[in-house]
């Protein structure tokens, strides 16, 4: 395929421009590691751009120091770009025990209940919306009301969703989906994450 040109064009009654444009859902599932890392790689293009950018991580602790945020509230907070607002809604939910779950799940819904403001007041061009899937996968937010919202997204809001076990539904509604598998990893052979290259 030459670079930059479809090989379908659809008969939908927009223009080249209007369908280059048009606001996309992303999401990056499956087993394999990089999911949350392409994410971010994501949401540094749309800092370049001047996009204001808000991340959503639903799952890694608020106390847990990844990389990548220190790197895009410094970006965020430079001038250069678009902006940059952080939040943390989980507790560590895949690493903590289950006798915190109520409340990780009132979390998930309540961090669910700030992205649909957002989205309903344009706030941000780009929503990562880090381990989002698992919220959805454990029935903690409600998958079809996810993807009735982000179907009925006003504006120029672009989604992506990060995180295993992705719901069919949303993955019908997707525009762009990777499905990242694993071939051979570190642990497998008994090597722990490190610093640099998980967080």
């Amino acid at each position: 395929m030459p670079q930059g040109q479809p090989s379908v064009i659809p008969d939908d009654g927009l223009t080249t421009r209007q369908r280059r444009n048009r606001p996309l859902v992303v999401v990056h599932t499956g087993i394999g590691k990089g999911k949350s890392t392409a994410a971010f790689g994501l949401a540094l293009r749309a800092w370049n751009q001047g996009w204001p950018i808000g991340v959503f991580q639903f799952v890694k602790s608020a106390k847990w120091k990844v990389g990548e945020e220190n790197a895009l509230r410094v970006l965020g907070a430079s001038g250069e770009g678009g902006t940059v607002d952080w939040h943390k809604m989980g507790e560590g939910w895949s690493w903590v025990q289950r006798d915190r779950q109520m409340d990780n799940e009132e979390k998930a819904r309540e961090g669910w209940e700030q992205v649909k403001r957002d989205l309903a007041a344009e706030t941000y061009r780009l929503y990562v919306l880090d381990e989002f899937a698992y919220p959805m996968h454990w029935g903690w937010v409600d998958t079809d009301e996810v993807v009735s919202v982000l179907r009925d997204r006003p504006g120029t809001q672009h989604v992506v969703i990060t995180g295993r076990n992705a719901p069919a539904e949303l993955v019908d509604l997707a525009d762009l989906v990777t499905d990242m598998s694993k071939v051979k990893h570190p642990m497998d052979a008994g090597q722990k994450g490190q610093r640099g290259i998980e967080w």
